[in-house]
């Protein structure tokens, strides 16, 4: 009687852990994961700042100028296509 229960809990045992292993590489697996996103959420976010220090540069102003406004420096010429 006593060996059945000790092979009984040998066996609930065996199957909790088994379920646990399955559960732990799940985890590790949704813990890459989130790894990755990190790492492609702080490459965004330097991108972001990259670009906040482009924008205050007197380069962007004048782009957007030349881009939105068409304007052009005193010294430029500008060629037109024909129609």
């Amino acid at each position: 009687m006593i060996s059945a229960v000790l092979v009984l809990l040998c066996g609930v045992l065996t199957i909790n852990s088994m379920t646990l292993q399955a559960k732990n590489e799940s985890y590790k697996e949704q813990q890459k994961e989130l790894e990755a996103q990190i790492k492609e959420e702080q490459e965004r976010s330097e991108e972001i700042e990259e670009y906040k220090e482009y924008v205050q540069t007197d380069d962007y102003i004048k782009e957007t100028a030349e881009e939105k406004l068409g304007l052009v420096d005193p010294n430029e010429i500008v060629f037109k296509p024909s129609r």
